[in-house]
């Protein structure tokens, strides 16, 4: 038996019948930001960071007054940064008046308890204007101070830009809010669900579908460097791994396989794909080059399957799930091929690997005692911890600082698959500050994109 995610088990039953598988400063998409220079005299508009670490904040939330950027369009980009920060449960953000055209009156953010305020204002109609100033109300230093300027309909992207810089300044990383989640939406019973390649915010917000939901559809794979994502599709009833390209909506086949080609990840510079390919019985992992579409074999199963195979971000090794002794284990593997080593021995079956942005974890998931897991371990398998539980919690994906993961999770069904659910969620790599986001439909297999361009 081996262990791949739900939706990939419920694809490939029929063909495996033998086992049950389971601040800114350049121009960026049309947005324009400049500095803005600071109001005390001798402060610095690239003032030091304000020295509170993520951990420290995951101690205590950092108070930070958020003030109205104005009526409409203001009110809006406001609020969006708000939220942008309380969803990572390290901000405390409160309501205030701050001014933006004057330094602010730090006593009396002090006597409130805030730790930092925000000074903003939103102007225009055919384009925006937003600035904003990031003061430290303990130092008294402004940490930060911008002008962003672009069409009106990039404001939600300014405010997300904004959270960014927010969060870099206040706690020395850069953080995640203006990227986007490629997923699977889900419609119709649970036996017979329509499944369609859909595109969100990282928020939930500006959701929109892909493809129209004729043939099954899974594990979607953003590319690192292009606007393209890899996913399997069952089109014209050959599965396959397609490349879909955001900008024109164009999707072409990634190169012809035996068997089935599934489970897609692209390596760190985008100019490869790394996939499973069923082979017999069996599967095996292969790399397929984007401009020769060349491939090559990594692994040679003999009858085993080898799957869901994941780059390092250096580009040197392979995370990836095989059942070769026995059981469903992760195992590492030079990028080349060869060298196979276990490092998974926890109780339980283990799948979906994912290698972390920053080369320190591996979030997997792990089924056993009647449940899933989902949680991370060291790249040499030690350090295991398990982040959340439940029924089904699978395909996680991690944000773009490493930071926190999303993932899957599915409830039971009952008689006519009655009260099935099934959702993406965040996590924050310690456990902490678990969270829904918020879909039109059903939706699975998440997929984290690097920061927009």
């Amino acid at each position: 038996m081996t262990f791949i995610s739900d939706s990939e088990a419920d694809a490939l039953k029929a063909f495996l019948s033998r086992r049950s598988v389971l601040g800114t400063t350049a121009a960026v998409g049309g947005l324009l930001a400049t500095p803005l220079s600071a109001f005390a005299a001798g402060a610095s508009s690239e003032a030091g960071a304000a020295e509170i670490t993520v951990d420290q904040a995951r101690q205590a939330a950092i108070p930070i007054v958020i003030p109205n950027f104005g009526a409409g369009l203001g009110e809006q980009i406001s609020n969006v940064i708000s939220s942008d920060l309380q969803s990572t449960g390290l901000f405390q953000v409160m309501s205030g008046d701050v001014s933006s055209s004057s330094t602010p009156d730090f006593s009396a953010l002090k006597a409130r308890g805030a730790r930092a305020a925000v000074a903003g204002h939103a102007v225009g109609s055919g384009s925006v204007r937003v600035e904003m100033r990031l003061w430290d109300v303990v130092s008294g230093d402004q940490l930060q101070g911008t002008a962003y300027t672009a069409s009106q309909s990039n404001w939600r992207r300014i405010a997300h830009i904004i959270a960014d810089v927010i969060y870099e300044r206040m706690l020395g990383e850069k953080g995640y809010f203006d990227t986007r989640i490629a997923y699977i939406a889900r419609t119709g019973p649970r036996k017979h669900q329509i499944t369609r390649l859909a595109l969100m915010d990282q928020d939930g917000a500006n959701q929109r579908m892909l493809t129209g939901g004729q043939w099954l559809t899974l594990t979607p794979r953003f590319n690192p460097v292009r606007d393209q994502v890899a996913f399997m599709s069952y089109a014209n009833n050959r599965p396959r791994v397609y490349l879909f390209d955001l900008g024109s909506g164009r999707q072409q086949m990634l190169g012809e396989f035996e068997g089935i080609s599934f489970a897609p990840r692209f390596s760190p510079n985008g100019s490869q794909v790394v996939l499973s390919a069923t082979r017999g019985s069996g599967s095996d992992i292969f790399t397929v080059d984007l401009g020769s579409r060349s491939k090559r074999q990594l692994t040679n199963s003999g009858g085993a399957i080898d799957t869901s195979p994941c780059y390092s971000p250096d580009g040197s090794q392979i995370v990836f799930n095989s059942d070769r002794g026995g059981s469903p284990q992760l195992y590492i593997m030079s990028a080349s091929g060869g060298g196979a080593r276990r490092i998974s021995y926890g109780s339980g079956h283990y799948g979906s690997p994912v290698w972390s942005p920053r080369g320190d974890l591996i979030a997997f998931t792990r089924i056993g005692h009647g449940g899933f897991s989902l949680g991370v371990m060291n790249p040499d398998g030690s350090g295991e911890r398990i982040l959340t539980q439940g029924f089904t919690v699978e395909s996680p994906t991690f944000c773009p600082n490493g930071r926190v993961l999303a993932f899957c999770r599915q409830s039971a069904s009952g008689s006519g698959g009655a009260g099935f659910s099934s959702g993406i969620g965040t996590i924050d790599i310690t456990g902490f500050h678990e969270r829904p986001i918020r879909t039109s439909t059903g939706a699975s297999d998440p997929a984290w994109s690097p920061l927009n361009g």
